[in-house]
């Protein structure tokens, strides 16, 4: 098996652990994606679900790591492939001068990202009516495994010490939606000016697209090298049912927001995440990103992951099928863009362990 379908497998069926304790902790709850486990596979890392319900009737088990740190995966007892777990991060042995363990203030994605989510709450979250139904942002908070707000100073000091102890690479600040018109912007600006005094790493802002488009150049002088403005679902229809709050943002204000900030940060340094599963039919997707393709917008298309606690728990996943019919033209289409996962600054699109899609890129690239 192909190690791109070999991931789209993994990612949409989860997989069951002989040995939970392999690698480092998985991250349960929070903003974005979750419940996941990271494993390196050919040398590309890769995050699996571990904790959904239907990883744990997964077809494939990973047996217990040997010495070496090298592990079996089976599907019917049949060996498919062998994997590697990252080890658990030395940063996550610290914590701040007042106490709060470096882990519950940012955390390592992969194998070499470091992740925050700066504003653990969200002004939709706490409506059944607004919250989007995908997302578990409240979760960590209420288990005591995060802290509602991390100061500038706080996320300066631990992607320092990520940095010097880890070798992080780039890293991610999203947040939560706060009241007012900046969108999460200024935290974010905020966050970034105190990181890159203290660090030089390059950074991923993450937020809602702001009402005045001047905050884009804001957060680039504050040190933010990459975008985010997230989709999640693409249809009219789907948007309303799935984030009933976030779809009063039109998309027309996402495509208004996408290319203001293509002219600050530059032709595939914006990104937007759209989670397949959720209703979008494969050609509504597909459109979508061409539409993004075209303005110098990169989408990174991930399957759908149903997070326990949340409203979408039950949601099935998406077929690794499903995902091929995507993944495999989106990779010819980024491509014939003028972009790659590997050319973008920081963020989830360079990081790519959610999705096989820079699998699929490199299909296209000639060797």
């Amino acid at each position: 098996m192909r190690d791109g379908d070999l991931i789209n497998e993994l990612q949409t069926h989860g997989m069951r652990l002989v040995d939970p304790r392999a690698g480092h902790e998985a991250r349960r709850g929070g903003a974005g994606p979750s419940d996941h486990k990271a494993i390196t596979i050919n040398g590309t890392t890769v995050m699996v679900p571990v904790h959904t319900a239907p990883a744990f009737a997964s077809p494939y088990l990973v047996e217990r790591p040997d010495a070496a740190g090298d592990a079996v995966v089976t599907r019917d007892g049949v060996e498919v492939a062998r994997v590697r777990f990252p080890l658990r991060p030395r940063f996550y042995e610290l914590a701040t001068a007042d106490g709060v363990p470096y882990s519950h203030i940012a955390t390592l994605h992969s194998r070499d990202v470091l992740a925050t989510t700066v504003l653990q709450t969200c002004i939709r979250y706490e409506s059944r009516k607004k919250t989007c139904q995908f997302c578990a942002i409240g979760q960590s908070l209420a288990a005591g495994r995060t802290v509602a707000h991390k100061t500038p100073g706080q996320l300066a000091e631990v992607a320092e010490a990520a940095v010097r102890l880890d070798g992080v690479k780039h890293m991610v600040l999203t947040t939560g939606t706060p009241p007012g018109k900046d969108r999460g912007a200024r935290v974010l600006a905020e966050s970034a000016r105190a990181i890159k005094a203290a660090v030089d790493i390059p950074i991923q802002g993450q937020c809602e697209p702001p009402d005045d488009d001047a905050w884009h150049q804001r957060m680039a002088d504050a040190g933010i090298d990459t975008l985010g403005m997230h989709l999640e679902v693409v249809t009219p229809a789907v948007r309303q049912r799935i984030m009933p709050g976030k779809a009063s943002v039109p998309l027309e204000k996402y495509f208004a927001s996408f290319e203001a900030a293509v002219k600050v940060f530059g032709w595939g340094q914006v990104s937007t995440y759209i989670l397949a599963g959720l209703g979008d039919t494969r050609e509504a997707i597909l459109d979508m990103s061409a539409r993004l393709t075209a303005i110098g917008v990169y989408p990174f298309v991930v399957p759908f992951v149903p997070i326990s606690g949340t409203p979408l728990e039950s949601h099935p996943t998406p077929t690794a099928e499903f995902m091929a019919s995507i993944l495999r033209p989106l990779g010819e289409m980024v491509v014939d863009a003028g972009m790659r996962s590997e050319d973008i600054k920081a963020g989830c699109g360079k990081c790519g362990a959610c999705s096989a899609l820079s699998v699929f890129e490199k299909l296209k690239v000639p060797a």
